[in-house]
């Protein structure tokens, strides 16, 4: 798969900023024709390059426990250990990265319970582990799914994101879900931009049900629709997870700083040795060197930071990874 070009890069970021928006919608917000959209887009869902799908915010819907772990594993058997971590469904994602850990993965709990027993029975027993260092995500100020690629100006933005339901105002703590919410999550991580006749079908209720309920979702944060591309595919080739120390005062401004930043995917506040994890994607070694030096730098509050870089992802938001295609969903 070469890398996306100019025009490429800018539909898929439109497709993550609003993953269910008609190719109209996108292409009236990009200035390019209704087909070219489709066209285009449509190629790179069918290649694997994009997938749309949903992600549930387990911590707030109290389904799950989100936590990292830094792998450490015997010689050569790093690829082993990745698809082993893989394929468990618990994963969300896994990478190999550089620094003291081999590999990194983000995993979700579905108990307190369970979470004891995955990490002091299942998890090291895996072939090949040998050591792990467990971080539990306390509060996310950014997911993934909330990442955009760089290519579209405020206004492009503003746009799009007025074609669809999205949080308004301060999310709630908690949330507690039905039985046919959590089907509707379901059928949106299987296909984020599945249309709202075949949700109502699937789900037996009318049409106009079915939008309402996937609004309700949306709007209170519960499930966040996602366009998943690797980043190295729209020229964004250095990947990196920074564990940074922040002082417990400093916590809520340094990761709404740092959430804020356009080169920032993913920012959570953890237990651990460290306090926060920020994942950035940059287009060379150089912007992420003055990331480090001119955004986090300032920040006062911060006292330490470690950065890995990722040389490869195995799995993304469930979705496991062929090089840079995107396979099923778990």
């Amino acid at each position: 798969m070469t890398i996306l070009d100019d025009l490429d890069r800018r539909l898929v970021a439109a497709l993550q900023v609003a993953p269910r928006a008609t190719w109209g919608e996108i292409g009236g917000a990009v200035g390019e024709h209704e087909r070219t959209v489709a066209r285009r887009l449509q190629r790179l869902m069918s290649t694997g390059a994009v997938r749309v799908t949903a992600i549930l915010d387990e911590l707030r819907c109290g389904l799950g426990t989100p936590v990292h772990l830094h792998v450490r594993v015997t010689p050569c058997t790093a690829e082993q250990v990745a698809e082993a971590l893989s394929i468990r469904p618990d994963t969300r994602s896994v990478y190999a990265v550089t620094g003291a850990a081999d590999i990194g993965c983000e995993l979700v709990a579905p108990s307190r319970h369970l979470l004891h027993e995955i990490l002091t029975a299942q998890i090291p027993a895996t072939p090949g582990i040998a050591q792990t260092r467990t971080q539990v995500v306390l509060h996310t100020f950014q997911t993934v799914a909330e990442w955009h690629a760089p290519y579209l100006s405020e206004e492009q933005v503003a746009r799009l994101r007025a074609t669809a339901p999205t949080p308004a105002g301060p999310l709630p703590e908690r949330l507690e879900l039905t039985g046919a919410e959590r089907d509707i999550v379901g059928l949106l991580a299987d296909d984020g931009r599945i249309g709202f006749t075949a949700i109502a079908e699937r789900l037996e209720v009318s049409v106009p049900t079915a939008r309402r309920r996937v609004a309700s979702l949306l709007e209170r944060g519960a499930v966040h629709l996602r366009a998943e591309v690797e980043p190295a595919l729209l020229g964004l080739e250095v990947e990196a997870q920074l564990w940074l120390s922040v002082r417990a005062h400093g916590l809520d401004e340094v990761g709404e700083t740092l959430a804020a930043h356009p080169s920032v995917r993913y920012c959570a506040a953890t237990s651990g040795t460290h306090t926060m994890i920020v994942q950035v994607a940059a287009a060379h070694e150089a912007e992420l060197y003055r990331f480090l030096t001119a955004v986090v730098g300032p920040l006062d509050d911060v006292t330490d930071v470690n950065v890995t870089l990722i040389t490869r992802a195995y799995k993304r938001g469930h979705l496991r990874k062929s090089g840079l295609l995107t396979l099923e969903c778990q």
